[in-house]
């Protein structure tokens, strides 16, 4: 059984950290639009290579499951922040239930800084062989 739950460890922090690399990576491409969409929504232009780093390279990590909790708890106050900068239309049925859905991986990454990365990651290495 234990092996099984080291798959779903590594699944998890695979699943809920693509969604960022494949946003940060896709930023990289769409730079100009990306910077303009926030400038529209307030957000100063400027931050966006701060989003790309934290983004790719913190959804690189964390499937590495490396300084997880450091970086899950990162990523939580971002889901957090992003949610009520760009999220916040209610009265937009589609902004809801990103609002939501931002709000569900915030607390998945929570999991993560209670729990940990699990034994498949550089953390748990790290952790063995100390």
């Amino acid at each position: 059984m234990k092996p099984l739950m080291d798959l779903f460890e590594l699944g998890g922090r695979v699943f809920i950290a693509l969604i960022f690399v494949v946003a940060g990576y896709s930023k990289i491409g769409g730079y100009a639009g990306t910077a303009a969409y926030m400038e529209s929504t307030g957000v100063p232009s400027l931050l966006l290579p701060l989003v790309i780093a934290l983004e790719l390279g913190g959804g690189l990590l964390i499937i590495a499951g490396f300084q997880t909790r450091i970086v899950a708890f990162l990523m939580s106050g971002f889901c957090l922040l992003s949610a009520a900068l760009f999220h916040n239309n209610f009265a937009d049925q589609m902004q809801s239930i990103l609002f939501m859905k931002n709000i569900a991986i915030a607390g998945g990454f929570l999991f993560l800084v209670v729990h940990g990365a699990g034994t498949f990651s550089v953390d748990g290495k790290l952790r063995k062989s100390a």
